[in-house]
Parts: structure tokens; sequence; C-alpha cells
């Protein structure tokens, strides 16, 4: 039985899809005025674990991700550069695409912008109006949020309190425009003659944040779906917006479960990150400062979704001594298949089943990646015990070699079969010094195998040939 932490109950439910072997998921995605930063990969990346998750139990998974291509920053930051709103969201949505394809983050199935769906945002606000939710002042369009009777649940406070804090954010203009302190925008009038807007009945202007993706989840996934997924900061106001907007006009449950992701944290501080606090970090930055983007995205993929992450040089470096650490598990016995006889070992296959067992019974924990790795690493002990017999079976080596392969697929983390261009240029040095034992060269086989260790690669000589790791 598969549970899911909802943010709405604050307890582990019991998931069961609304339609047999189809998951429908909805997951926030960034706004396109700069480079993604590790936060918003870490959302990506938590969501996209949990999606290959979906597929590796056998759900077609309806995965939904938006970009938010219209808002004040998009707006502010296109006037500083010098630029147009479109041309600055088609810059960074294209940088998007490339910095997630290094970290294995599948693209969406279907990746909406909110300004191709304007004249479904202006028909979703007018159905607000017309059922009292939603009233025009100025040129701008309020939902009225007390009108909402559930209105705060998903952040689990009053609204009462929710006034008192919102009050003193907003300017005298503003107030004067809402009948209530409460009450958030979804439609917002054009301010200035340069400013990118639509027509509407209301005048020239733009959609509210909100109100984009109670359009296009709806609009993709339907009225009532399964899981809507993004970080916790969400929670309140955007996905309890959502909520009020999508209920108020349809009349029925918006979403079955609610799944938000933790912080990031930075440094050994493990100070939240901020860009008032200098420690703002991008992927686009990052990936020119890694050697391997995998380690990057093991690192996020294998704390637990609802938990911070601590990023930091000394964490980075643990999740890299982990990876090579299962990396070389899987060499190990790949290295068997040279020498592996028909057949298969029952006792070994049996163990390899009972441990995948025991990674789905931690995975349909509200996805445990952490209790799943340690089975991992189980796995990879069998796979280097197994690599040491005399004798290996070559049905056992593949499947030893498949589950390692696919219980990391999971977490997003592949490359196993194909050697990285570092490993290729290894094993050339370690077939170029067998050749040089075979001639009896030693000099020059003990010179490789200096030059190896002072790269931190560690040989062995064994019975079926020269391994390799990394010290």
């Amino acid at each position: 039985m598969m549970k899911v932490f909802n943010t709405l109950s604050l307890t582990k439910e019991e998931f069961i899809p609304m339609h047999e072997n189809e998951i429908n998921m909805y997951v926030c995605g960034p706004t396109v005025y700069n480079y993604i930063h590790i936060g918003n990969a870490r959302s990506a990346i938590a969501f996209d674990t949990i999606r290959r998750y979906f597929e590796y139990k056998g759900y077609k998974v309806n995965y939904v991700s938006n970009f938010t291509d219209i808002d004040d920053k998009m707006i502010t930051t296109a006037r500083e550069q010098g630029t147009t709103v479109p041309e600055l969201a088609d810059k960074f949505i294209a940088a998007y695409f490339e910095d997630t394809k290094p970290l294995n983050i599948k693209p969406a199935t279907t990746q909406p912008r909110a300004t191709d769906n304007i004249p479904e945002i202006i028909e979703f606000v007018q159905d607000l109006i017309d059922n009292g939710y939603a009233y025009e002042s100025e040129g701008d369009v309020y939902y009225r949020a007390r009108k909402f009777d559930h209105y705060g649940e998903l952040a689990h406070q009053n609204i009462d309190d929710m006034e008192h804090n919102a009050a003193g954010r907003l300017d005298d203009a503003e107030m004067a425009r809402k009948e209530d302190p409460m009450d958030f925008a979804v439609w917002k009038a054009a301010k200035r003659d340069d400013e990118i807007a639509w027509e509407s009945p209301w005048g020239q202007g733009r959609p509210g944040w909100h109100i984009e993706c109670s359009v296009m989840s709806t609009k993709y996934l339907g009225n009532h779906f399964d899981i809507h997924g993004g970080g916790i900061d969400l929670a309140f106001p955007h996905h309890t917006n959502e909520i009020a907007q999508s209920e108020a006009k349809t009349g029925e449950t918006f979403v079955n479960k609610w799944l938000h992701n933790g912080f990031v944290t930075v440094g050994d501080a493990e100070e939240k990150m901020s860009k008032s606090l200098g420690n703002f970090t991008t992927v686009h930055d990052l990936l020119q400062q890694i050697d391997d983007p995998m380690v990057l995205r093991f690192f996020m993929a294998t704390t637990q979704y609802r938990r911070p992450i601590a990023f930091s040089e000394r964490n980075m470096q643990q999740a890299e001594r982990n990876l090579e650490r299962i990396r070389t598990g899987y060499r190990n016995v790949a290295f068997r298949e040279g020498d592996a006889v028909a057949g298969t070992d029952a006792d070994v296959m049996a163990e390899i089943a009972e441990l995948v067992a025991k990674y789905d019974a931690a995975m349909d924990d509200d996805f445990n990646v952490q209790n799943a790795l340690a089975v991992v690493y189980e796995l990879v002990e069998l796979a280097n015990k197994y690599a040491e017999r005399t004798t290996v079976h070559v049905d056992t080596v593949t499947e030893i070699m498949h589950q390692i392969e696919t219980l990391m697929g999971v977490f997003g983390v592949d490359g196993f079969s194909a050697a990285p261009d570092a490993d290729a240029e290894i094993q050339a040095l370690i077939d170029e010094r067998d050749a040089a034992r075979a001639n009896r060269d030693f000099n020059r086989s003990d010179e490789i195998r200096d030059t190896l260790t002072q790269q931190g690669i560690i040989l062995e000589d064994t019975p079926q040939g020269t391994r390799w790791h990394k010290a």
C-alpha cells in the first residue's frame, strides 16, 4: 500500500489514483526571468523522482509543469535589460531545458506557458465574477477570499490572522481598491503604456500569478486530479489561492493530495538560501563548476522530498563518494560478465528479490528515498561479494546489474552501462598495462600503475583480470 503525506491533512494517507493505472499530477514550474536556482532544481528533481517511481510501478503519468512567463518580475527585468517580456521568457525557458538536461530531469508531458492561455484565463476570471467570487475595481479584478468557506485550510492558518499579516504589506492605493485586505488579484490592470498587456472585459491588463495555475492545471488535467506539488513556500498564498479559485469555479474538489518539498539551505551553517544573504546559486553557474552533474542529481534525489536539503561543498563531496561506491560495485560485477558461465545462482537471485521488495516498501512510504538508498547499498555489497566468487553465472550477473541500474534510475541517476570518457581513458591505460605485463615490460607496467595511483585509481589484479576503483 502506497502512502503519501498530504499537506492538507498533515498526515500520511493511502494513495489510490482516480483512474486505474494512470496518475495526473501538476507541479508548479519556475518564473522565467533568470536562470533557475538550486531551490528550483530541488523541486524539479524531487517531483521528477516521484514521477519516475510511479512509472517504475507501471503507471502512466500525465505530468504537467508550467512556466510563469508574465508577472511583475518579468516586466521589471525585461525593462532593465532593454528587451521584451516574450524575448526574456524565450531566453530563460531555453536555459531551463539546457540546465535541467544534464540533471536528467524528464520534460513534462505538457509544459504550458501562462501567455499561451490568456483567453482561458479571461474566461475563468469572468466565471468567478459571474459566481460572485470576484469583482472588478479600477481595472483590477480581485477574488473575495472570505466568500470561500475553506480559505486557508491548506496553510493551516486562521483567516483573521492572515488578514492581520496581509494588511501591513499593502499600500494605501491597493487597500482602497479592495473590499477586504485578504482579497487577491486574479487580473491586474496595466500600469504603464509600455507594459505588456491583453485586452479584457476590464480593460488592458494581465493575469495574476495564482490564476494561471488554476487555469492550466484544470485545462490539461481536468477539474479534479490526483496530485499537486511544489515547494513548501507555495502552500500559502499560491496553492491556497489556487484551491479557492478552482473550487469556486468548478464546484468540485480540486486536488486529492498536496505534496510539498522542503527548502534548500546553504553552507555548513545551513542558512536559508536567499539573494539578500548573497548565498544564491544558479544551476547554470553550478554546472560550470562541477565535473559530474549526476553527483548533484544523486545528492538532491536521495534526500526525502519533504526534508530540507543542506547544500554545501562537504555534502556534495560526500555524495560524490557515495555515488562512486555504487558505481564501483556495478563495475565489479560487470567485470565478471567476461568469464560468467551459463545459468543462475538461486540463492543470490532470491536475495536480490528480497532487496527489491525492501526498496519498494521504502518508496511506498511517502517516497522515503533515504531508506531506499540504504537498500541500494545492500545490493552493491551483494554485487561486490558475488564478484569475488570463483564461479559466477550469467543470469545472476545480469540481474544484479539490471537492478542497480533500475533502482538508481528511479533516482534519475543513470549511465552505469556506458562508461564515462574518464573511465574509458582509465581502462585504456589498464589494457596497456596488461599488455606490458604480458610482454614482461615491468617498467612500463609499474609506470602506468604509478600514474593511475597519482590519479586516485586503485588497481586490483585478480584471476579474472585487472579491476579498478577510485581511492
